[in-house]
């Protein structure tokens, strides 16, 4: 069977307004753009949205714009719902019935508590066999504090309900491999680290969901591309470019160097984030801004 995941999803920042407020409007436009440059998909309600800091009203509006924007474009749509509680999890999933939009959802791995892998396993069994949507994990272990070793990522691939993973490990480990040599057919593996993203397609993965696209999403997009249509030379340059830029956008807590970049552009009315979060610095800023316009130059000399 065909995988259904392929290609370039943007998981959208959340804008506010210098009042704090959402930015809808701009949230908006952001999403059109990047999927107008090239992108297969949205995430909502992503880490990188600030999901933790919004009020349930503020996240049915966010997921309400982004569920617009993929049916007039025809783009999927995939929701962050998920935290260490396999029942309180189970009813966000479930919740997510209400958008007939959403395809997916990004599903973390249990963090905090740090169960066993059998215990990682039994949570993903027991909310694939409920949700009205298939999953994918969201396999990011500096965030959670565990550990998934590449039989245990196999298992979970065989999982009925579960459609793919979000593979954030900050390497190309044996692990990783080990999943991508073995998956079933249907499993689609995607990159999380922005800076690694090439050398995992490289090895088969089938696309991203890089924040870092929300400034070059067409950058991206071209990247996956070419990976997968087998111009590995143009591949190669594109990805080594777009790594000392993907590493500038992280170097302060994400999102907040993007929403930094996004507000110098004046796509965003503003660079805040929600405590415990800070906005960047200006420094960190100029550097992501800089390289941004380093790259474009690059890009057009190379067109």
């Amino acid at each position: 069977m065909e995988r259904s995941l392929r290609g370039l999803y943007v998981p959208l920042i959340t804008p506010f307004t210098d009042e704090g407020d959402l930015a809808l409007d701009a949230l908006e436009k952001l999403a059109r753009d990047v999927i107008g440059s090239g992108a297969a998909g949205l995430v909502a309600l992503g880490t990188t949205g600030e999901p933790a800091t919004l009020t349930a009203a503020e996240r049915h509006a966010v997921v309400d714009v982004c569920a617009r924007v993929c049916r007039a474009h025809g783009a999927t749509l995939i929701v962050g719902a998920g935290s260490n509680d396999t029942a309180g999890t189970g009813r966000a999933l479930r919740e997510l019935a209400a958008w007939p939009e959403v395809a997916a959802a990004l599903t973390v791995v249990p963090y905090y508590t740090r169960p066993s892998e059998a215990g990682i396993l039994a949570h993903f069994t027991v909310l694939a066999a409920s949700s009205p949507v298939p999953l994918i994990v969201y396999n990011v272990p500096h965030r959670t504090g565990s550990v998934l070793r590449g039989q245990a990522l196999l298992q979970l691939a065989r999982i009925p309900g579960i459609i793919g993973l979000k593979q954030a490990v900050g390497a190309i480990d044996h692990d990783t491999i080990t999943l991508l040599a073995g998956r079933p057919d249907d499993f689609a593996v995607l990159g999380g680290d922005d800076v690694f993203v090439s050398p995992l397609l490289a090895l088969g993965a089938d696309g991203g969901i890089l924040a870092s696209a929300h400034v070059c999403a067409g950058e991206f997009a071209r990247l996956i591309a070419a990976w997968h249509s087998g111009r590995t030379q143009q591949a190669r340059e594109l990805g080594h470019r777009l790594v000392p830029l993907a590493a500038a956008l992280f170097a302060e807590p994400n999102p907040a160097v993007i929403k930094g970049a996004l507000h110098a552009q004046g796509e965003i009315p503003s660079p805040a984030v929600r405590l415990p979060l800070l906005p960047a610095r200006q420094d960190t800023v100029r550097v992501a801004t800089s390289l941004l316009g380093q790259l474009r130059t690059a890009a057009t000399a190379v067109r």
